[in-house]
């Protein structure tokens, strides 16, 4: 008994299967990878040599369209061979046409047209097009690609640069609003910082992503900061992104563990204020007192000025290098042969289709690489960590340039108390 197998892979769409994934044992592995020469060969030999199955995963795999699958089943079945598709309920009978195969019929039909879609979209990836669907908010299409458009992108850019001037979502849509008129909710001006159109890059429905296939309205620099913002954010409470104080969101109370939020007192026919840092789901009785405001502000820029510039000495900043080198040189190894690829085609190494899908994966992979590059701390950090250890520096800040620059080093601020005294003690990001 002889059992033959063939295996068909489109490279624009599929990945190469395991040959030994069959649960039989297998006689010969015919495989195709974008044409059918092998499947030919498949028909010349059962013409020549006896051969009782033929497993398949589906039955797509025999032709691009269902004349194709049609004849082939016929071929085959007129030379006594039994086709079996492993991944369908189909086994052929060479006496007769076997029901399931009226019932999969209109189901090869539906896989094949969806091919065909999903081959069109890929070769569109390959020639770097924008995907189908309306374009970004900022740009239109032409020429094959997206381009900015010049009415509405000066909108975006300024979204962004009140983002990372202020670094809250929620204000910067409110500014969106006030300033343009342009109202769009927090989801949809989240979507735009993560957006890689506005960075120069395409993305598409299988999350890969090729870098620099039109104009950006943001810089890589730019785009890294949104990311770190985004990060630090993250990390936050909700809702204390936006908050006016610079402390808002980040202090709690070591003994109940409870978020500590800012309150405003004031009295009674006067325009004074004071403000107060209370733990919100205080659980102990009685409650953890209340804190002046302004003076965990003067202890907390004391012990950022004091302690900043010992914690970031202490980073392995040559570790760090050597990432960052590392990940460089292999962005220029990628780059290097992605500039060779022309030469192979002349040469006739490669075919254009071949060298189109090489290209494509290569710019993938760089994209990938580059991203990894972008969220490594500055190399800057050290000279920043000496400038922001001044005590005039912090106090020359309003609240919100405050806020930023506190949220860009420190986690964590702990109120640790100690009978009706207490301290703090600052837990930095990296």
């Amino acid at each position: 008994m002889k059992i033959i197998v063939y295996i068909y892979t489109d490279p624009l769409l599929d990945t190469v299967p395991n040959q030994n994934d069959w649960g039989w044992e297998v006689d010969k592995i015919y495989e195709d990878l974008g044409k059918r020469t092998q499947l030919q060969q498949l028909l010349t030999d059962c013409q020549t040599e006896t051969v009782n199955y033929l497993l398949v995963r589906r039955l797509e795999e025999l032709g691009d369209s269902l004349t194709q699958v049609s004849d082939r089943l016929n071929q085959l079945e007129t030379m006594g061979v039994m086709v079996i598709a492993t991944q369908q309920s189909y086994t052929s009978n060479s006496s007769q046409i076997p029901a399931e195969l009226w019932e999969l019929l209109p189901e090869i039909q539906r896989q094949q047209r969806s091919r065909r879609i999903r081959q069109g979209h890929a070769r569109n990836r390959l020639e770097a097009s924008p995907p189908p669907g309306k374009s970004p908010y900022g740009y239109r299409r032409g020429q094959g690609k997206y381009i900015i458009d010049r009415t509405t992108s000066p909108v975006v850019k300024d979204f962004f640069d009140h983002f990372l001037l202020y670094g809250s979502l929620r204000a910067s849509v409110r500014y969106l609003g006030k300033r343009y008129g342009k109202n769009i909710s927090v989801t949809t001006g989240r979507r735009w910082l993560t957006n890689p159109v506005y960075r120069g890059d395409t993305a598409y429905q299988n999350r890969e992503i090729i870098s620099n296939t039109h104009g950006a309205i943001i810089s890589r620099e730019e785009a890294a900061q949104v990311d770190r913002l985004l990060r630090r954010n993250s990390r936050l409470p909700s809702r204390t992104a936006s908050a006016p104080r610079s402390l808002a969101g980040l202090v709690i109370c070591h003994q109940c563990q409870s978020q500590m939020i800012v309150t405003r007192v004031t009295q009674t026919y006067q325009d004074k204020e004071y403000l107060y840092l209370r733990a919100i789901n205080c659980p102990q009785q009685p409650k953890c007192r209340a804190i002046p405001y302004q003076v965990v502000l003067e202890k907390t820029i004391d012990s950022v000025c004091r302690d900043l510039p010992l914690a970031v000495a202490g980073m392995n900043f040559p570790q760090l290098d050597a990432i960052k080198n590392s990940l460089g040189e292999r962005i220029s190894r990628q780059q290097e042969i992605l500039q060779q690829l022309p030469t192979f085609i002349e040469t006739g190494i490669l075919d254009p289709e071949t060298a189109k899908l090489r290209a494509y994966k290569l710019r993938t992979e760089i994209s990938e690489l580059q991203a990894k590059l972008a969220i490594l701390p500055p190399v800057n950090l050290r000279s920043v960590a000496q400038a922001v250890s001044i005590p005039q520096f912090w106090w020359d800040l309003s609240e919100v340039e405050r806020r930023f620059y506190l949220r860009e080093f420190i986690q964590q601020i702990q109120i640790i108390r100690q009978n009706r005294e207490w301290y703090l003690q600052i837990i930095f990001i990296f």
